[in-house]
Parts: structure tokens; C-alpha cells; sequence
């Protein structure tokens, strides 16, 4: 296979694998904890972060959800407050999300 092929043959396959995540990227995705929507993010470690998105995608129930959601806001309160810093909730809150996306019972 000569040069000209192999390039045009790696175009294509970049391509291809580029295809469904720009359509995934106009689609709603699944909720995802972010600095935007996640009170306390700047005070959880990468770990803590990825522990809580994950525990966020398992709750089959609002109350479950909402429990969780409120023992993380305090926590972080308390280590904002550590800082000397007000923490401010996300305008909507995850929950909310996640069963008006209807993830949760």
C-alpha cells in the first residue's frame, strides 16, 4: 500500500470513529457532575469527583437521589466554610434533572 493510500485510509478511519461522537454531542447525553452543576466541585479531589458522578447515574429513586445530594451539599458547605469561602448551589439541582430526564422514580 503506498503513502497517498495509507493517509487516505487513516482520514477515513478518523472519521469513523469521530462520526457518533459529534452526534452524541447534539443529542442529550447522560448527566454528568461538572464545576456548573455540582456544589462543592472545587473542593473534591478527581476521585471524589468521579465517585459522585457515579454515585448520582445508580439512584433508581428521587428520595434516594435527594438524600445523597443533600449529605454531599453539606459536607461541601463544610469544607467551603473551612476555606472561608460561601458556597453557592447550582441553580437545578441534579436530581431534578435526572428525573425530569426520567432516570429517576
Amino acid at each position: 500500500m503506498n503513502r497517498r493510500a495509507i493517509k487516505t485510509l487513516k482520514t477515513l478511519l478518523a472519521a469513523a470513529l469521530l462520526l457518533p461522537s459529534i452526534a452524541g454531542a447534539r443529542a442529550e447525553g447522560p448527566w454528568h457532575a461538572a464545576r456548573q452543576n455540582t456544589a462543592g466541585w472545587q473542593f473534591m479531589t478527581p476521585d471524589e469527583r468521579v465517585e459522585h458522578q457515579r454515585q448520582m447515574r445508580s439512584f433508581e429513586s428521587y428520595q434516594e437521589c435527594k438524600a445523597y445530594q443533600d449529605r454531599q451539599h453539606a459536607e461541601m458547605a463544610r469544607r467551603a466554610a473551612r476555606a472561608g469561602v460561601v458556597l453557592e448551589r447550582p441553580s437545578q439541582s441534579g436530581c431534578e434533572k435526572l428525573r425530569a430526564r426520567g432516570k429517576l422514580q
